[in-house]
């Protein structure tokens, strides 16, 4: 990017906070549900009470190991935990009890595909710098509206509080908002295909917090780095990195000082405010948490989640493009979602044809989904259905258009397309003399299109080919009609 003649390049870190999907907390049995009334899923241990002693819940360390394997993080084989002070309403201990100098993985990858419209789609490799464990802070709601007169107060709930977290930290290897909001959409996919987090931003199960500082050119030292808190939508990360890269840009071509402080996007206005000067490490005080021991990790058990892990997103999309010949387009549609991926798997297994199934996946199925919010789990037609509307087709028994026809019936009820065909008398019309007597009829009642043809205007041919279908429902042979009518046509 360039400004008053200079070359500016924006330095983008994120810090990704994954919510696991466990039953219960990371150190107490209290419910991790969401939506019901505050202060209903908490307890001793959550409330930080004198007397209690945390427990670690041991899905959240396979939850945790998971994860990491999948960013290709060198696990740590001896971590812990330790207390981060913490002052604030929503932390009932006054201390949240993460991991600081010794976390669960360290020094891994993900490789990003980064599609801008407009421009040609490219990979990247975005380095992660560690995952560790944590516990999460409860939440405040803050209400009244006139400070001055005493009458604003908060409210605090506890539900959320010590729910198990994963931080993810990337390295400061993004360049854009577009990179920022691609990346931790990636991090969202893979939890999700791990099935270790639901990744739903809108419930606060993925949160991000972003890095970000300009310098002029690759080779300059880092700008003053300024953090933005709590982005919820990868629409808010790109657009608050665009906007927080000129507003620093600006800043340093008038001479104004940019300070290490934290920020919030503001939505409706598009900007980002000051929040509060930035707390470094030693603000926090950490030090070990005396009622939690080592984290000891076994080969054994390291080696059983690892055989465990799925085929991840971007090996599916490789594998789509390139043992599959599907665009780069289709393998990325297909993968976003574990269930649209393993839906296509199902129907690819019965022999079909990898570019038919995924133009019928990524058209009219992802759009009765998406319109009736249903998974493919429950949606009626199955892949075993969509598979033999597929067949049908190749074999010559229905057209394209007599399957579009059924599809709705399918979606909604289910059932074998052969029996739907064979019911409604749909099967498709291949028999060489009754289609060559019904264009004879179609030639005869328009002699003047034929004459038109005959002089030239060869682009009537699919004027006679739209008779024959309206005549016959669609269910004419569309090769075999071709074949007789430019036999006729051309004679």
């Amino acid at each position: 990017m360039t400004s008053a003649n200079r070359s500016w390049e924006a330095v983008i870190g994120l810090e990704t906070h994954v919510q696991l999907g466990t039953n219960s907390k990371i150190f107490s049995n209290a419910s991790t549900t969401f939506g019901d009334d505050p202060n209903t899923h908490i307890d001793p241990v959550v409330c930080g009470l004198p007397g209690t002693l945390p427990v670690m819940n041991q899905k959240v360390l396979e939850y945790a190991v998971k994860a990491a394997m999948a960013l290709n993080l060198k696990i740590s084989k001896h971590s812990k935990f330790d207390r981060k002070q913490y002052f604030y309403p929503d932390l009932p201990k006054n201390y949240q009890i993460s991991q600081f100098d010794k976390p669960i993985a360290e020094d891994g990858w993900i490789e990003v595909e980064v599609a801008e419209k407009g421009k040609e789609t490219y990979l990247k490799t975005i380095g992660i710098e560690r995952l560790h464990m944590e516990e999460d802070a409860g939440k405040l709601v803050h209400a009244g509206s006139d400070r001055l007169a005493g009458s604003s107060h908060s409210l605090v709930d506890y539900n959320r509080a010590g729910v198990a977290l994963a931080e993810i930290v990337s390295k400061p290897d993004l360049r854009s908002g577009r990179e920022a909001a691609e990346y931790a959409s990636e991090i969202r996919r893979i939890m999700r295909y791990l099935e270790v987090s639901d990744g739903n931003m809108q419930e606060g199960s993925l949160r991000c917090d972003v890095n970000i500082s300009v310098r002029q050119g690759p080779d300059a030292p880092f700008g003053t780095k300024v953090e933005i808190k709590n982005m919820n939508s990868f629409s808010a990360i790109q657009k608050a990195c665009e906007y927080e890269i000129q507003r620093q840009i600006k800043a340093y071509e008038t001479n104004e000082k940019i300070i290490q402080e934290t920020r919030l996007w503001d939505e409706n206005k598009q900007i980002t405010k000051s929040m509060r000067t930035k707390e470094g490490a030693s603000d926090y005080r950490y030090f070990p948490d005396p009622d939690l021991g080592p984290i000891e990790l076994s080969d054994e058990q390291e080696k059983t989640w690892k055989l465990e892990l799925p085929e991840l997103p971007a090996q599916k999309r490789h594998r789509y493009s390139e043992v599959l010949g599907l665009s780069q387009y289709d393998a990325r549609v297909l993968t976003d979602e574990k269930p649209m991926a393993d839906y296509f798997e199902k129907v690819i297994a019965k022999g079909t044809d990898a570019k038919a199934a995924a133009n019928w996946i990524t058209g009219d199925i992802a759009a009765y989904i998406n319109s009736n919010r249903i998974n493919y789990a429950n949606l009626p037609l199955t892949p075993d259905a969509l598979a033999e509307i597929i067949a049908m087709i190749n074999k010559g028994k229905i057209s394209g258009k007599i399957a579009k026809d059924i599809l709705p019936d399918l979606l909604e009820n289910g059932g074998s397309p052969k029996e739907i065909v064979e019911e409604k008398g749909l099967g498709m019309i291949s028999d060489p003399e009754t289609i060559a007597e019904m264009i004879e009829e179609i030639l005869k009642a328009n002699p003047n299109e034929v004459n038109a043809y005959k002089a030239g205007k060869k682009k009537l041919q699919g004027f006679f080919i739209g008779q024959l279908m309206k005549k016959t429902g669609g269910k004419a042979d569309p090769k075999l009609t071709n074949q007789i009518l430019n036999k006729k046509l051309n004679d």
